[in-house]
């Protein structure tokens, strides 16, 4: 018997239906992937989808929200490590290159994401810039440890930085990416933490 999400575990439905969500729209794309495919592959009945997802809208703002999760999660361990800042943004961005490199790459979620849905009302379009505000933040947190001024500024050249590893990193060597894009961050470090380079 399936668990419902009000009895505060979600059901294996409900966790198969993302698992194969997160796989198809990654490497697929959102737009190209009907619900009928996804039920199918999960090995769910329409109404059980209906049941946990009243729209695939909102199937596409949950695999957002669980892809921010991981992310999410990946940056509070490095945060728990204790690390100087500095060293922190070098094992963030350690991750990203290692995401660059893995099998079946194929750019930011989220970035392809809101390729699909440009309107900025739009929920989904809301989840990619909600996940976006969260790295911007967490980066200049960091920068701010270092040199509080101006954090905000170096955090957005560091996002930046990701943004291009990650669309290049689908499209080019990703090992030759990955290590521009670390030493580009190297880059931002350095210069953040020089007072002559920021006046």
């Amino acid at each position: 018997m399936e668990r419902s999400e009000s009895e505060g575990r979600p059901s294996e439905a409900r966790h198969r239906l993302l698992s194969t969500a997160a796989r198809v729209f990654y490497a697929e794309g959102i737009h190209t992937v009907g619900v009928d495919r996804i039920v199918k592959e999960a090995q769910v009945t329409r109404a059980t989808f209906y049941r946990h997802f009243p729209s695939k809208e909102n199937l596409v703002v949950a695999y957002l929200e669980e892809a921010d999760r991981a992310l999410r999660g990946q940056a509070d361990e490095a945060l728990a490590a204790g690390l100087p800042a500095a060293d922190t943004l070098r094992a963030i961005s350690a991750s990203i290159a290692e995401a660059i490199q893995s099998p079946g790459f194929r750019g930011c979620a989220f970035l392809n994401a809101v390729a699909e849905y440009p309107d900025p009302e739009d929920p989904v379009h809301r989840a990619v810039l909600a996940h976006r505000q969260w790295f911007l933040e967490t980066v200049t947190g960091l920068l701010a440890k270092i040199r509080e001024e101006p954090a905000e500024r170096g955090a957005r050249h560091f996002v930046m930085l990701r943004d291009g590893a990650m669309a290049a990193g689908c499209l080019f060597d990703p090992a030759l990416v990955s290590e521009t894009f670390l030493h580009g961050v190297e880059g931002v470090l350095k210069a953040h933490a020089s007072p002559a380079f920021n006046e």
